[in-house]
């Protein structure tokens, strides 16, 4: 087993429901930004201000760049920021097998992984456009299954990836991105990294992602599944309800049910 795939710590740093919202919260804020985004702002803010200082500072700085950006820009060059951070440069990826895998058949394998855990939690992942799916290991996805449907399961995805966002959190920093603050925030809800996650955070800088110059049409971006007949044997999803999340109202309470992510670009 690798390195970075050991749990730090059994418990998460925040109580059940600041964990949720931080984690609904930087969904939302690390996906593409939109007009429903900023019809939530308002909603936003009331949340952060129920969160511990550790999350909701961050937060709070981030919200206001975003409302900077808006009176001076208009929403057309937070959108063009965004594509320019995360979408021209793979350093700042938000698909979080990318980090570990690269472009290689591996990768292909862990992302049937996602989505395997997603189904057993009577999830599917879809985007809001008609373009296809989002990949299930974009981020986005990951924090809005944890706190909406099931904490446990996201804990250990976001946990066995914990060296690639830290990876991700560096390079905004780099960039002196306004989105390092959203990524500062997931950071305080998941472990610190030790000695040994730092070595392999070492190799994964100087080294860079895997690469495989064969067969790398297999593991499209545009169509990851296609190379793993796993994905046929899937069971079907479950009819009960979640596991750990089961009698609890997707959070934050206001922003309402579970909101897709995958805004088209």
């Amino acid at each position: 087993m690798p390195l970075w795939k050991r749990h730090r710590r059994s418990r998460p740093g925040l109580d059940a429901r600041a964990q949720a919202d931080t984690w609904q919260l930087c969904s939302l804020l690390l996906d593409y930004p939109d007009e429903q985004l900023v019809e939530r702002l308002p909603v936003l803010r009331e949340v952060i201000e129920g969160l511990p200082a550790p999350v909701a500072d961050p937060l709070r700085r981030f919200l206001d760049h975003v409302a900077s950006t808006l009176g001076q820009h208009g929403l057309g060059a937070l959108q063009v920021s965004y594509v320019d951070t995360f979408d021209v440069t793979r350093k700042c990826a938000l698909h979080l097998t990318y980090f570990l895998h690269g472009d290689t058949r591996n990768r292909g394998v862990a992302l049937v992984r996602f989505k395997q855990i997603y189904r057993q939690h009577g999830v599917e992942v879809t985007a809001r456009d008609a373009g296809g799916e989002e990949l299930p290991d974009f981020l986005p996805v990951v924090l809005e299954f944890g706190a909406t449907t099931s904490a446990g399961a996201a804990w250990k995805l976001l946990n066995d990836h914990r060296v690639g966002i830290e990876l991700l959190r560096q390079a905004l920093e780099r960039r002196s991105s306004p989105w390092l603050d959203v990524l500062t925030a997931v950071r305080a809800t998941l472990p610190q990294l030790d000695q040994d996650d730092e070595v392999a955070l070492l190799k994964l800088i100087a080294e860079g992602p895997p690469k495989e110059t064969v067969g790398l049409d297999d593991v499209s971006l545009n169509a990851p599944y296609a190379m793993d007949p796993a994905l046929d044997q899937l069971r079907e999803p479950p009819t009960a309800g979640c596991d750990d999340a089961a009698g609890r109202p997707p959070t934050p309470q206001s922003l309402g049910t579970t909101i897709p992510v995958g805004a088209p670009r």
